[in-house]
């Protein structure tokens, strides 16, 4: 018996990695999935592919967010799930932090996550059949990390607003619940590794290698390994779960 059948599901920043990941897994459990992504091509591209809708959304434009929001409720009917996936990553020394990438990692992890959150939590009250959403946080928001100030604040603002929205929205029946991965393989660690390759002076590779070795299950996360808990909290059997972060990172934080 699939577990989320029947269901209407937005994720964001679902073109690859993370939030396909969550996509194709959601399918298979009987969801109609929308993916939203900066990227139309990509997302197009890989909706045809494991059989979702694409639509077009900055996360960081509260208009696009509001169109976009729009248009997953008009293909799907209601959204009964909401993924807010999509983000970016920064490092840098806190000599060396720009208002520029402090404001852009803010508007996108942060500014974005709450107002996807906000349109999608509107049309839930209005249905009046409640829902889940959840927030994309990680073990950075649990801790300082020497070059990755502006990050590792935006995760903690992620866990910090889970709480808060997850009070006041259970009394409609909408459950706001968060998952903190820990370091996860993917395209997008060529990126982080490259911030590290400047500021630590590590060879390329160098610092994915050392981080997955330093994972006490023995490797660093793969996409897969998130979407067991994506959905349980888009379950039933997640009704009574609220304002909670759970941290799925092969054992790198207690909490």
């Amino acid at each position: 018996m699939t577990r989320l059948a029947c269901k209407g599901a937005l994720i964001t920043g679902a073109a690859r990695g993370i939030g396909r990941a969550f996509a194709e897994t959601y399918i298979s459990e009987g969801a109609r999935v929308v993916i939203a992504d900066i990227d139309l091509d990509r997302a197009q591209a890989t909706a045809s592919e494991i059989g979702a809708v694409a639509v077009q959304m900055d996360v960081s434009d509260v208009a696009s967010i509001d169109n976009g929001v729009a248009a997953a409720a008009e293909e799907l009917g209601r959204i009964d799930i909401l993924i807010n996936n999509a983000a970016i990553f920064t490092a840098a020394p806190i000599v060396e932090i720009t208002e520029a990438n402090y404001t852009r990692c803010f508007d996108i992890n942060v500014r974005g996550t709450l107002f996807t959150l906000q349109a999608v939590a509107r049309r839930m009250i209005a249905d009046g059949k409640g829902g889940k959403i959840i927030n994309m946080a990680s073990q950075a928001g649990r801790r300082g990390e020497s070059l990755v100030a502006v990050y590792c604040a935006t995760k903690a603002a992620i866990i910090s607003l889970t709480q808060s929205a997850g009070l006041n929205l259970i009394e409609h029946g909408i459950n706001v619940n968060a998952i903190a991965p820990g370091v996860v393989d993917g395209e997008h660690w060529d990126g982080v590794d490259a911030f590290f390759a400047k500021y630590e002076g590590k060879a390329p590779g160098q610092k994915k290698r050392e981080v997955g070795a330093a994972v006490p299950f023995g490797r660093m996360g793969r996409a897969e390994d998130l979407t067991g808990m994506a959905v349980f909290l888009a379950s039933a059997e997640a009704d009574y779960i609220v304002s909670q972060c759970y941290n799925v990172d092969g054992g790198q934080w207690m909490s």
